[in-house]
C-alpha cells in the first residue's frame, strides 16, 4: 500500500512547508480533506476542478485516514492561526463600512463583513 500512496503523495521541504501533497501539484493532503470532508465537494469535483487524476484525490484522502490526528491538528493549527490574524488584522475595508455606517447614524454591524 505504501508504495502505491508513494506514487500519488509525497513530503518535500520546499513546497507547502512539508505538507504531504500530491505528486507534481502543489495541492495538500489537507486541502482535499477540506474541501471533501468540510465544504462537501465530492473527490469527482475537485479532481475536475483543479484537473487532478482521480487516483490522486483518493490517495489523499486514503493518507489522510492512515495520519488522520497529525492532519487534523495541522488543519486546527491553520485555522487558529488565521483567525488569530483576523482577529489582530481587521479589514480595512471593513473598518471603513463600519464607520461609514456609525457616520450616518446605524449603530448596528454593517451587513458585510470581510
Amino acid at each position: 500500500m505504501e508504495a502505491v500512496l508513494d506514487r500519488h503523495i509525497e513530503g518535500t521541504p520546499d513546497i507547502r512547508g512539508g505538507q504531504p501533497h500530491i505528486v507534481g501539484t502543489r495541492m495538500t493532503v489537507a486541502d482535499i480533506v477540506i474541501m471533501h470532508l468540510r465544504l462537501g465537494q465530492s473527490l469527482e469535483e475537485i479532481a475536475g476542478k483543479y484537473d487532478l487524476d482521480f487516483a490522486n484525490v483518493y490517495a489523499a484522502m486514503t493518507y489522510y485516514y492512515d495520519h488522520r490526528s497529525e492532519i487534523d491538528r495541522k488543519i486546527e493549527a491553520d485555522e487558529a492561526f488565521a483567525e488569530a490574524f483576523r482577529r489582530n488584522n481587521p479589514s480595512l475595508l471593513s473598518e471603513k463600512m463600519m464607520s461609514l455606517a456609525l457616520h450616518r447614524g446605524n449603530h448596528s454591524q454593517p451587513y458585510v463583513n470581510l
